[in-house]
């Protein structure tokens, strides 16, 4: 993929290519608030099957008000009212919209739906549920990392077959409570998303056995053959 930075993108994704063999499956990597796309290159890597291309964008930078109006790169901007946070829907919708960009693009290319893929972590996590809820859903799966579900209260209803999702949260998690979401899974879960949720004792992180999680909830989505 040789993707122009353009009037969202300010620079062109991490690409990583399979070794050796053509890419018929990929995987879009979307980063968490304040980090950029070679954050998850280490787990991309650790994770690395035969035939999969990693994607992993970069967000655009943009003042965040929760952090005093710098800017750094968000998918969305999030306000302060006490100590409830207020996502910009219509950022994070715009970012959604162009991270279907990305999978489209891959599909002009040949890539079959089914064997596309969107992880996401904390801000990230929340873009990849909104893109493969609202925009995109005929997608292989959804890894959400330390994330929630946002604009609960629009979700559509599953679609045949249903987006696989896997979900995975730290119980110490300072940023997104465990709890939020453990009510994300619930209502994604309700709408008739199969949801497959693990917990680890950790912070607002990332740790190397729910890579392994990953690795073994992917890889026979990964060698299965879907149709619509």
């Amino acid at each position: 993929m040789n993707q122009k930075p353009g009037t969202f993108w300010d620079q062109a994704p991490i690409v990583l290519e399979p070794s050796g063999i053509p890419a018929s499956a990929c995987v879009v990597w979307l980063h968490g608030l304040g980090a950029d796309g070679q954050d998850f290159v280490p787990v991309a890597q650790a994770m690395a099957s035969n035939g999969v291309r990693h994607i992993l964008p970069h967000a655009p930078r943009r003042p965040v008000t929760l952090n005093q109006g710098m800017v750094m790169r968000a998918w969305y901007d999030i306000a302060l009212d006490g100590t409830r946070w207020i996502p910009n829907d219509d950022d994070l919708l715009a970012s959604s919209r162009a991270v279907a960009d990305i999978l489209r693009a891959q599909m002009a290319q040949g890539m079959d739906p089914w064997r596309l893929f969107l992880a996401g972590f904390s801000q990230g996590g929340a873009v990849a549920l909104a893109c493969a809820t609202h925009e995109f859903q005929q997608l292989g799966g959804v890894l959400a990392l330390s994330t929630y579900l946002p604009m609960p209260d629009t979700l559509p209803s599953a679609g045949t077959p249903p987006l696989p999702i896997f979900m995975a949260h730290g119980t110490d998690d300072g940023v997104i409570s465990w709890e939020r979401g453990q009510r994300s899974q619930l209502t994604l879960q309700q709408a008739g998303y199969p949801v497959t949720w693990h917990s680890y004792p950790m912070a607002h992180s990332v740790c190397l056995e729910e890579i392994q999680d990953m690795t073994d909830w992917l890889t026979p989505l990964l060698t299965s053959r879907q149709t619509a």
